[in-house]
């Protein structure tokens, strides 16, 4: 069902002060075949992202201390080849909400495969590596 090209997997960043939300977009998004490491906040995704750089940051937007919406923005001054998606549960639609420094939007409870088609929109734009597991 998902064709994953070879070489290596997509590596995908999951920020979120949620950890049942963190655990399950990690388990799911592996299973699919993207490699997939979480932080719990702001300063913890920074850590990450300096030990390695991901393909992708999935950030929530709504967390205690550095919001997703300061994380997205540094993120996207001094990394900007990170293509970024924001999500929350706060926001509705798929369009980024006004002031949010993200490529794209996912309303979370939409399902992992609205989330894949998100993805999958930021490979056909030229910003994700060939390897993109798609459906």
């Amino acid at each position: 069902m998902w064709n994953v090209n070879e070489g290596p997997p997509t590596k995908l960043l999951i920020v979120d002060d949620d950890p049942s939300i963190r655990d399950l977009l990690s388990e799911t998004l592996t299973e699919i075949g993207f490699s997939v490491r979480s932080a719990e906040d702001g300063p913890s995704a920074l850590a990450e992202i300096r030990k390695d750089i991901p393909d992708i940051l999935l950030s929530d937007l709504n967390m205690p201390g550095m919001p997703g919406f300061e994380l997205l923005s540094v993120v996207h001054s001094h990394f900007p080849s990170i293509p970024l998606i924001a999500m929350s549960g706060t926001f509705s639609g798929d369009e980024v909400p006004s002031g949010v420094a993200a490529d794209a939007f996912y309303q979370k409870g939409c399902g992992v495969r609205s989330l894949l088609r998100i993805i999958g929109g930021l490979a056909h734009q030229g910003r994700l590596p060939a390897n993109t597991p798609l459906d």
